[in-house]
């Protein structure tokens, strides 16, 4: 059981696998903080001077605290400046992810035309051969 293990770790599709999750939480951190950090707060200033993460609705009498975090302690809210904000995150990463993805397709493309054009070459070979079997003949 130990060597069937070793085995499936060592596949280079789990080792993939395993680099893009690391990457990718990584590069999910970048992107939260892109959001939060930078794109947020200009579109804030842009309506106003607006904190989207303190934005939420009471779901009970007994909240009245005006930021997100004592809502919350304070009982059940509905926090639609995260979830918007959580959004925009999204939108953000399945963008830069679409590019990558059409980059790499581009580069593949890229390749397969070259390997199509590439194929011409071989029949300098071909005829140079024929040249020399002519000439080994006529020596026979």
């Amino acid at each position: 059981m130990l060597k069937e293990f070793q085995e499936f770790i060592a596949k280079g599709n789990v080792m993939d696998l395993a680099v893009g999750v690391i990457i990718g939480a990584a590069f999910g951190a970048i992107v939260t903080s892109l959001t939060g950090d930078v794109i947020m707060p200009i579109v804030g200033a842009i309506f106003g001077g607006l904190d989207f993460s303190n934005y939420f609705i009471p779901l009970g009498a007994e909240v009245t605290a005006g930021s997100l975090e004592a809502a919350r302690e304070q009982g059940a809210v509905l926090a639609y400046g995260a979830f918007l904000t959580a959004v925009i995150n999204f939108l953000i990463l399945a963008f830069i992810i679409f590019l990558m993805v059409k980059a790499v397709n581009n580069m593949k493309r890229k390749q397969e035309t070259e390997a199509e054009a590439a194929p011409a070459a071989p029949a300098e070979d071909v005829v140079l051969l024929t040249e020399i079997r002519d000439l080994l003949r006529k020596q026979a």
